[in-house]
């Protein structure tokens, strides 16, 4: 296990490398003077007109081969250079750094809930199969995934804010952000109900969570619906398994037939899904950060895709590829916890 885990820890630079290298490769197709605007920290750069701009373009190197601009940028890279993200107004890596907190903070409350009940329901559902409770499941999952991720988000909005006041959008009210930035206020993590809790300050975590809900029910009504008919069929397959059958000619309580037997081979599609799901969440929620104007990596990486930012473009490739690595190395390791049958070595 531990020989796999380093392997897989070892290839990782490589498979950075190589996704950086084919977006830059992209991002050349661009002329310099497009690109040259990544190197503009001050409009008062370019008060020379073409000249200057063309100074900059010389400055930087923006008409040398791909490659060595490629090699110069990687240099940065390793420095903790990504450059400077015009469509964020500061460095790449400051403006990754900011946002991962709220994108993490949403992915955490959203994860939790959606995997532990949708499992459940699942489980649930092939159980009691083709009774009443399995239809009525079903006909819930079905409506929860026909139903549009920004649809479901605005109608979430529109009846808990608009209509009930109750869970406002951002993540904080104007009173809890001041206690937040204030010298008393201690940020660990950036994650403000887990600083609110660190820090015994239950106002701030009151009101944190009451800007969580909305967005949070917003994504989990979708993924919800999703794991709960994965688990579902899932554990119906296991179920018909000649060893399930074996089981319960011995005498076993269907209970622990279930429990003991059927959950954990059926579990391996759930543990896909779910690593699917922690990639797109930690990926950033583009229409979900939208809606609830929330400032994650989702909307920094939309606004940099819109403004032709390709240094943010690049920054988030990297984020990108690092969680999809680190994500899918935590679901081949869950596989084996699971199921001793499946070998990593």
């Amino acid at each position: 296990m531990l020989s796999y885990i380093v392997r897989r820890l070892a290839i990782l630079p490589i498979i950075l490398l190589g996704v950086t290298l084919l977006i830059f490769s992209m991002i050349m197709t661009l002329s310099p003077y497009e690109r040259v605007s990544t190197f503009v920290k001050d409009p008062s750069q370019l008060k020379g007109g073409v000249e200057q701009l063309n100074e900059l373009i010389e400055k930087h190197g923006l008409n040398d081969p791909w490659y060595m601009q490629y090699g110069r940028w990687i240099k940065g890279v390793f420095r903790g250079d990504l450059g400077w993200s015009e469509s964020a107004g500061m460095p790449v890596t400051q403006a990754l750094k900011e946002r991962f907190a709220a994108t993490a903070e949403i992915t955490l409350f959203a994860l939790i809930p959606v995997i532990l009940g949708g499992t459940f329901l699942g489980i649930f559902a092939a159980v009691h199969h083709n009774d009443i409770w399995d239809h009525i499941t079903r006909i819930l999952a079905i409506i929860g995934w026909s139903f549009p991720t920004f649809v479901f988000g605005l109608i979430v909005l529109m009846i808990f804010y608009g209509v009930l006041g109750w869970f406002p959008p951002g993540r904080l009210d104007n009173w809890a952000l001041s206690i937040v930035n204030s010298p008393e206020f201690t940020n660990y993590t950036g994650l403000y109900v887990i600083d609110s809790i660190l820090n015994l300050n239950f106002q701030v975590l009151g009101n944190a969570i009451r800007h969580l809900v909305a967005p949070v029910l917003s994504i989990a009504i979708l993924w919800w619906a999703y794991l709960m008919r994965i688990t579902r069929s899932s554990m119906l397959e296991t179920l018909g398994k000649d060893y399930i059958r074996t089981a319960r000619s011995k005498g076993l309580r269907e209970r622990s037939v279930i429990y003991k037997h059927a959950v954990k081979n059926a579990l391996i599609p759930v543990i896909t899904v779910s690593g699917q799901m922690l990639i797109g969440l930690m990926g950033g929620l583009v229409v979900t950060e939208a809606i609830f104007d929330i400032r994650g990596i989702g909307q920094f990486l939309a606004q940099s895709a819109q403004q032709l930012d390709y240094a943010g473009v690049l920054g988030g490739a990297i984020y990108f590829g690092f969680v999809l690595i680190i994500v899918n190395l935590i679901v081949d390791v869950s596989y084996a916890l699971i199921d001793p049958r499946i070998r990593l070595e």
